[in-house]
This record gives structure tokens, sequence and C-alpha cells, in this order.
């Protein structure tokens, strides 16, 4: 199925039926991840009365729950309402269809014992004179594609890097790290909070200049997606809450 996108006085074809994989499913077991000391997901039968909740026990059918932290636990999706007193649902953000993107590569620089991506190294990976329509959302690479997100020594992006991905017009952002902050900063979150334009120590939503802004963080951008223009879409279910599960497509450009 192909599908257009019209944007200044263009038109951009993309193939609805050939996507790339943005995302790392949430799965259980050993192989589940973690982050921030969360636990793993956890999913067991729902029990009641004579029903087991799984076929391999008599049950008519499998009926599980569900234990997860979508922050930590997988691709997820947030918004401003991570910092703040009063609720905003992740989902109701979400664009409801494929947006103008970016895939930029930008290598962690090393300061004392951190990997940060800083503005430096973000300007100087930044494209000049793309092809593509005038981006709304920026899937940023900072690994190898197939490499496994790390720890809690895992790369983050410098308050004055996030400002300039703001001043680039990006609207979503979609990053490979567990989160655009340092693991442990002291509960400054100063990325997020320059991202979704909320002042230091605030926690209005009132105050957050970019309350529509959504931030979609354990991706996976592989290397078979080249950097340069693309279209992003997100598949994210509507459960209430700052933070929702969250797949990420990307759509290459045709000629």
């Amino acid at each position: 199925m192909k599908a257009g996108i019209s944007a200044q006085g263009r038109e951009w074809r993309i193939d609805l039926d050939r996507p790339v994989e943005l995302s790392l499913p949430i799965e259980f077991g050993a192989s589940a991840l973690r982050h921030f000391g969360a636990p793993a997901p956890f999913a067991a039968p729902f029990a009641t009365g004579d029903f087991s909740g799984s076929v391999a026990t008599g049950a008519s059918c499998n009926c599980r729950t569900i234990t997860l932290t979508p922050h930590c636990n997988g691709t997820h999706t947030e918004c401003a309402a991570h910092l703040t007193l009063e609720p905003l649902d992740a989902w109701r953000l979400v664009p409801a269809g494929p947006v103008p993107a970016l895939v930029v590569t930008a290598r962690p620089a090393q300061e004392d014992q951190d990997l940060v991506i800083t503005r430096a190294v973000l300007e100087a990976a930044w494209p000049r004179g793309r092809a593509g329509p005038e981006p709304l959302a920026l899937a940023l690479r900072t690994k190898a594609g197939d490499e496994r997100p790390a720890g809690e020594a895992a790369a983050y992006v410098a308050a004055d890097a996030a400002g300039f991905i703001v001043s680039q017009g990006i609207v979503h952002l979609a990053i490979d790290q567990p989160s655009l902050d340092r693991t442990h900063d002291a509960g400054r979150l100063a990325a997020h909070r320059v991202f979704f334009g909320l002042p230091p120590g605030s926690r209005r939503l009132a105050d957050a200049a970019r309350p529509h802004a959504t931030l979609t963080e354990y991706a996976s951008v592989p290397v078979a997606l080249p950097d340069g223009p693309c279209a992003l879409a997100w598949q994210v279910p509507a459960i209430a809450g700052d933070a929702v599960p969250s797949r990420l497509l990307a759509y290459r450009y045709e000629p």
C-alpha cells in the first residue's frame, strides 16, 4: 500500500507495506530489558474459580496478566507529564499517521566516565542540504543498530544538544538509549526539560512550552536504515499515563 506525504509544495511517496522496525519488543524471562533497577516484565495466567487462564492446564483459552514498567522494559513513548504533577496521556500525543523525519547517527563523546552526545557532536552529524521535507521527527542513532542497549552506563544527550534538536523544529524524538538523560543525574533530567520546554525545578504542566512533544526511548535504529530523510510512524496502545509501550516504524522515501 502506497501513501504520500505532502509538504513544501511537493509530495514524497512511501510504501506502507515495507517498514523498517525501530523498536525493541517487550519480552519475558532472562532476555527481558531492564533499566534503572526495574524488575523484568512478568506474565502469568489469570486464574479465577475453575478457570486456569492457560490452555496447557485445561482452560478453554489463554488469558494472561502482564506487569511491566513502560519506562524501563522496552521501547516506549513518553510526554511532558513524565515530569509534572498534572497527568497527560502520551498516547493522545502520538501522530495518527507517518510524519516527515530524519535519521542522524551521532557517536557519543567521552567525558570523564560518561558517554555524551554533545551539541558539537550533533551539529557535526546533522545533514546539510537534505532532499526530504522539513522533519518533525528525529531518530537519533548513537550506536551500532544491533548493539544491545547499555545499562546504568548508557550514553545520554547533553542539555545543549537537546536544545539544538528543539531549534531544528523536532517535535517527536526517538533515541536508541534507555533514557535521554544520564541514568543517575540527581533528578535534574536536564535534557528532558529542555526538550519538553519545562523550566528547571518546575512540576507544572502549564509551564511546559512544548506539551505536544513526544520522546521515544529504548528505540533501535538498525544500520539498514541510512542517515537522511524518511517518515516515522508510531503504534501505541490507548493506555492512560505519561508513557506507553510503543512500536516505531520507519519508511524510506521512494525515488
